[in-house]
Parts: C-alpha cells; structure tokens; sequence
C-alpha cells in the first residue's frame, strides 16, 4: 500500500526586509499554539536575530486568524508526544522569554489576532505590543485548572496593576484590544485595514534608530525591574557613558548641530 507524502510547513516562518526581520508563528490551523518543534525553532530565529547584525529590530506575528493560542493540549495530551511541564517551561517558554528580553534589539508584538496563555504572555514579554483592533488577549490557564506562566506572572502586575493582574488571572477575562490600549497592557492598536502597514512603519522606525542606545534602554528596563534607587542610577550613569562611545552618538550630536536629519548605523 502507498503511503502519501505529506508535506510539513516549517512552524515558524522568518523574513527579513531591509534592517526587519518578521518572524511568523505557522500553525494556522491550530492557531499557532506552540509545540516542542515550533518552541526550538523559534528559539532558533530569536538567536539568529541577535547575531544577525543587519537585523535592527524584529517583529513576531502569526499566520492566520490567529496570534498564538499558547500550548498545543494535543501535544501534553498525547502519552507518547508529551515532554511534561518541567521541559515545556524549563526548555520551551522560560528560554524563550529570556531570548526576548536579552535580545539586543527592540522586539515588536504584532498581535494579529488571538493571544491566549503563553501565546498572551509571550506577547507581553515584549518590548511594544500593538495589537489589531480585532485581537484579544486571555489568561486562559485557570480555565484548565494552571497558572499563568511565561513571565505571565511578572509583566501583567507591571503592565495593568496587581488588583487587575489578579483579576485576569483567576476569571480568564476575554480582553480586546481597545481595552487593553485603555488599560495599558499594550502600546497602541490599529484598525484592521492599516494594520500591516502600521506595523511595517513602526518597525522600520524603530530599525533606523540609534540601536545600541535602544539596547541600552532595554537593559536598563529589565534591571529597573528590581533595582533600587542607588543601583539604577549607577547603571544608567554605566549605560550612558557607553552610548556616548557609539558613532551614533556621534552622528547624533553633528545632526542636530547641522540641522539635519540623523543616519543612524546602529554602530
């Protein structure tokens, strides 16, 4: 009996256009929710994108009508397929989050449309999330009986408040994407017909900019986090003498003395 041949798209889909690198969540038909091999790969493309040196800034979006819906439950379902929690957080989600937050680049969530547990999570780990105005965002864990992970737990008190983190949490609220611009877990939202190209200009905005001093500004971010007074003041006077040192300091300065508009390299 022939057996038919068929043919696996790659989970996760890269492509760089100019000084952007677009990295796609390609699981369409299961809204992109994550399993082991989508989860590698993507680490894979985050990894890429800090080496990459003409890479400037990434956007992570998802195919179809979807973001990302989170964990595959067919995946932790299966008792031959399933890694089990501890590998799915310690392998999976936790270095992902890592790869975000250290990646020496601004990182642009283009939540498409659904974002649900670790897929909403994700999305928050980033450095802007801007959202279609027919996207929503769900702390879908409690509904199965878990908890929020994926730095769920970290960003969403920071973004919305503890009370209303909480909240979310336990009830598993549907949050659109006009509330969540209201409530500040996102940056912005855009309509559906400009949406793209919103996001494509944002993107390149931020690719054009001064990168090092952007990577500056993320460090000192993530260390704010849980620094005290004394301890951010002293690497922010560490992170600014380091900008100083960049040719795009440099170009900077002699741009606005000159009255013209800046180039930056990103050097």
């Amino acid at each position: 009996m022939l057996k038919t041949k068929i043919r696996m798209e790659k989970s996760i889909l890269t492509q760089i256009e100019g000084k952007v690198a677009y990295i796609k969540f390609n699981r369409p038909k299961k809204f992109n929710s994550f399993n082991r091999e989508m989860a590698l790969l993507f680490q894979d493309e985050l990894k890429a994108c800090a080496e990459n040196k003409a890479v400037r800034a990434v956007v992570l979006t998802g195919e179809g009508k979807a973001f990302c819906a989170g964990q595959d439950l067919q995946e932790v379902t299966d008792p031959e397929l399933n890694p089990g929690f501890k590998k799915i957080l310690e392998e999976h989600y936790n270095p992902i989050v890592a790869l975000i937050r250290s990646l020496p680049k601004p990182v642009i969530a283009a939540v498409n449309g659904v974002a649900a547990g670790a897929g909403a999570n994700l999305a928050l780990a980033c450095d802007l999330v801007v959202a279609n105005e027919k996207a929503s965002f769900i702390q879908a864990f409690s509904k199965i009986g878990l908890i929020p992970d994926s730095g769920g737990t970290f960003f969403l008190p920071r973004l919305v408040g503890f009370q209303r983190a909480l909240g979310l949490a336990m009830l598993g609220d549907k949050v659109d994407a006009i509330e969540a611009e209201r409530m500040g877990m996102i940056y912005t939202y855009f309509s559906s017909e400009t949406f793209e190209d919103e996001v494509q200009k944002l993107a390149t905005k931020l690719a054009n900019m001064p990168t090092q001093a952007l990577a500056h500004i993320k460090s000192a971010y993530n260390e704010s986090m849980h620094n005290s007074l004394a301890n951010q003041l002293a690497l922010e006077s560490k992170l600014q003498i380091a900008s100083a040192q960049t040719q795009d300091y440099k170009e900077g300065v002699a741009a606005f003395m000159e009255k013209r508009k800046p180039e930056f390299k990103g050097e």
